[in-house]
């Protein structure tokens, strides 16, 4: 069960603090764009999204934004951001989490992917030795295979929730 636990379990990206990120012991954040910065149908982030990256800038964490979504999808919203990316990073597979870890100069621990999906960015972070905080998607996807995930994570996410050891 601990491959597809999260580190920490939020609503939606801006919950997350900095003094919240830093007590994980987080310096650097990869974000994911489809469901956490943006819904999958939107190609524009969510309100007070791209202020929240500024903030976190402003406080010294390093941020990529690291999807599996095309670089013609990922690329616009890096540059609303201001942020490096990684498109096709081909998650839960450690490549592309690795690849971000090296870009920013970082130490795997140090890093948090913060996303929506356990089989993706929550399995890819414990397959890499990263954090990972666990959001809620903004809207429900409507691909068979995203319906397939949602209902074998919806059981994952009740367990976690109802834990005490996730933050």
């Amino acid at each position: 069960m601990a491959f597809f636990r999260p580190t920490a379990m939020r609503r939606g990206l801006t919950d997350l603090t900095p003094e919240f990120l830093s007590g994980l012991g987080v310096r650097a954040l990869l974000l994911d764009v489809d469901n956490t910065v943006a819904s999958y149908t939107s190609h524009q982030p969510i309100p007070g999204a791209v202020e929240w990256a500024g903030r976190m800038v402003e406080a010294g964490f390093r941020v990529l934004i690291v999807s599996n979504n095309f670089k013609k999808r990922v690329e616009p919203f890096a540059a609303k951001f201001g942020l490096g990316c990684i498109s096709f990073a081909m998650k839960p597979l450690p490549f592309g989490y690795l690849k971000a870890r090296s870009l920013l100069k970082m130490k795997c621990r140090e890093c948090a992917i913060i996303g929506d999906q356990i089989f993706t960015d929550v399995i890819g972070a414990n397959l890499c030795g990263m954090k990972s905080v666990l959001l809620s998607p903004i809207e429900e996807e409507e691909g068979f295979t995203f319906k397939v995930r949602r209902h074998f994570e919806k059981g994952l996410r009740r367990k976690f929730e109802s834990r005490r050891d996730i933050l």
